[in-house]
């Protein structure tokens, strides 16, 4: 079990799930092998009934499907497809939380209220809204704005305007500049129908410009509502893992990605009347915790714990404690049902996206959201005595954390009340101090040891002063193995990060939020370029990007538009990609030619942060910034950092 996992209470729940015979994930992948060696280098094509075609990679067999489509065109194609899916899936979210925002502000939506003013009134600046009205009508007009986003046809995505000149300049030259963020997604969909594009380039310019309308549209309208409606998050301390669980509590486990119910869920297990109808039934308290991107909204936002990342979602149910898991949109595995049946564990979908045969439905509308609410918290405090008591096994692991770093705080947190700006951080990079930011994001896969990747890659790059900002899945390892806790932490940091993090009190690990929440790093690169000293675009700054235990369509999508929006990015397993050299060469370096960044495509995660450094290093170099001024903590020259970085990077 220790080969599937560096997680000890992930460890423990699969040997517990061995021994009672519960299928999971992990079981599941293990029989997929060997997979399918075309479909891993994207030379399967099912875009056709004449299909499925697959091309021999040795040159031996068909080299073209039945239609004609070369190796090129079908990888291209494969890759484009799932961008579209990911950007579709991502940008559905902002466009659910903007309708939540609008019934708010018409008084239709039960229990919600708009949290944070003060950054309504700055996106309508930005927007062009009066301000001078009622903030209800501010709110609806903002809203009803961002669902334009959506459908709009012509001209460039409102968003998209925040991002610095030179980089809006190359969208512009590339023709991938979007317009509208549906419009991009549809337009991709025809592209890779059946007699449709097969020019590889052509393809993934479109691809590009279907996830920056993600990016900067789907996802940012997302983040900007999400704080509105709930409240811009600030710096809270919580605990993550399974030992989160409590053995005499009702434990609800809210798991997706949309924060509209698992806010009520949260605000219902903390009314009174809730927690005393769970003495009633010999519960001590209620606990709500959170699996995935709903457990970052909740953690951010209200301070529950986090239960665990994407690959303990069935794992938290093998602990016999969990009297419901509530699940909304995306990232839910339908094993979950399988892993339920076997316990009294009560499984709940909310979402009419998102169905599992065998869950009980609770159909979620924001009408009546918090009446909602409570009778799911009600059916899981029932089901509280329905627990074996026997078959109860909850980890002792836990981490505890500082989570709820956003674009718009951390320059308080660096630069404090009488300096409040990013000339700290700037000046950190241009001294020495930092060698640079890298922002780690992603999920788990079932190919990878759980968490092996994000801790080997984080670890290395800390003793090299690079200071780290991450959301999603990532943040959960993160969490759990004690990096966002900064009286822990700073063990693994070289000396220029940890004098920085000690003045300022903040962890080297910044909890940013879910994964859409990938656009607060944008914005905060943003800020960093117009404060100065770093160049005048994001491609120059000395940041990059990682995904080490990638796994669906979104992370192409993100992948692709932080890239496009030029931060080279580690990718990590890669896109179906190696079976056309054109588009790995395009992917893995020519893309740098028009959009300032490229792709490192490296399963090892030690040399995946050697190239990292090294990609630092050369936005430094290229800035002409002084020196690190200290070496790592093992005592290694700047040369030798220099080269073996050197090495690892991939031509």
């Amino acid at each position: 079990m220790q080969e599937k996992s560096i997680d000890k209470a992930s460890v423990q729940m699969l040997k517990k799930a061995k021994q009672e015979g519960v299928e999971t994930a992990f079981d599941r992948s293990d029989r997929q092998n060997p997979r399918c060696g075309f479909g891993e280098l994207g030379l399967c094509c099912q875009t056709c009934y004449m299909g499925p075609c697959r091309i021999d990679p040795f040159g031996r067999g068909a080299q073209h499907g039945v239609c004609g489509a070369d190796r090129d065109a079908i990888v291209a194609r494969n890759i484009a497809r799932s961008a579209a899916v990911g950007a579709a899936a991502h940008s559905d979210h902002g466009r659910d939380v903007a309708q939540n925002l609008l019934m708010t502000a018409h008084g239709k939506a039960q229990g919600y209220e708009i949290k944070d003013q003060a950054k309504l009134l700055l996106l309508a600046e930005e927007m062009g809204i009066d301000t001078e009205q009622p903030v209800t009508a501010i709110a609806a007009q903002v809203a009803l704005l961002c669902k334009a986003q959506f459908g709009q046809q012509d001209g460039e995505l409102l968003p998209a305007q925040r991002a610095p000149e030179g980089q809006k300049q190359r969208w512009r030259a590339l023709k991938v500049m979007p317009r509208g963020i549906d419009r991009e997604i549809v337009e991709l969909l025809h592209m890779v129908h059946m007699g449709m594009d097969a020019d590889y380039h052509n393809l993934l310019k479109f691809a590009i410009k279907a996830a920056l309308a993600d990016g900067w549209g789907g996802s940012a309208i997302a983040t900007d509502l999400t704080d509105v409606q709930f409240g811009s998050p600030v710096p809270v301390r919580s605990e993550a893992n399974l030992g989160v669980l409590g053995m005499k509590t009702v434990n609800i486990v809210v798991h997706g990605h949309e924060p509209t119910l698992s806010e009520m869920i949260v605000k219902a297990a903390r009314d009174p009347q809730m927690k005393a109808l769970a003495n009633e039934h010999g519960a001590e308290d209620i606990i709500v915790a959170g699996i995935c991107c709903t457990a970052n909204e909740i953690l951010m936002r209200q301070g529950a714990p986090l239960a665990g990342n994407y690959l303990q979602q069935e794992l938290a149910i093998v602990t016999g404690a969990v009297e419901a898991m509530v699940v909304d949109v995306q990232c839910i595995m339908p094993g979950l049902s399988q892993a339920a049946s076997c316990y009294h564990t009560r499984l709940i979908t909310t979402s009419k996206k998102a169905r599992i045969p065998g869950a009980l439905h609770y159909e979620f509308d924001e009408e009546h959201a918090y009446e909602i609410a409570k009778r799911i918290v009600t059916e899981a405090v029932q089901n509280y005595a329905n627990r074996d008591r026997v078959r109860v096994s909850i980890p002792k692991e836990k981490g505890e954390l500082v989570a709820g770093f956003t674009t718009e705080n951390i320059f308080y947190h660096l630069g404090g009340r009488f300096r409040p700006s990013y000339r700290p951080l700037n000046e950190g990079i241009i001294q020495g101090r930092l060698r640079g930011i890298v922002g780690i994001v992603g999920c788990n896969n079932t190919k990878v040891v759980q968490d092996y990747n994000y801790m080997t890659i984080v670890k290395e790059l800390l003793k090299h002063d690079v200071l780290i900002v991450t959301t999603g899945c990532s943040a959960g390892c993160f969490s759990k193995q004690g990096l966002l806790n900064p009286e822990t932490a700073l063990q693994h940091c070289g000396k220029g990060l940890r004098q920085i993090c000690e003045a300022v009190g903040i962890p080297p690990v910044l909890h940013m939020g879910s994964c859409v929440d990938n656009s607060r790093i944008l914005t905060a690169c943003v800020e960093m370029v117009k404060q100065g000293g770093l160049g005048t675009d994001i491609s120059q700054l000395p940041v990059a990007g990682c995904a080490p235990e990638a796994m669906s369509d979104k992370a192409v999508s993100i992948g692709l538009y932080v890239v496009a929006s030029g931060i080279t990015t580690h990718f990590n397993p890669p896109f179906r990609v190696h079976g056309s050299k054109k588009v790995l060469e395009y992917l893995s370096g020519g893309i740098e030619q028009e959009l300032g960044a490229h792709f490192i495509f490296e399963a090892d995660p030690k040399k995946a942060a050697r190239a990292l450094i090294d990609v630092l290093d050369r936005k430094r170099d290229a800035l002409k910034l002084k020196p690190m001024m200290f070496p790592p903590s093992n005592g290694e020259s700047e040369i030798a950092i220099r080269a073996e970085a050197a090495a690892a990077v991939q031509p």
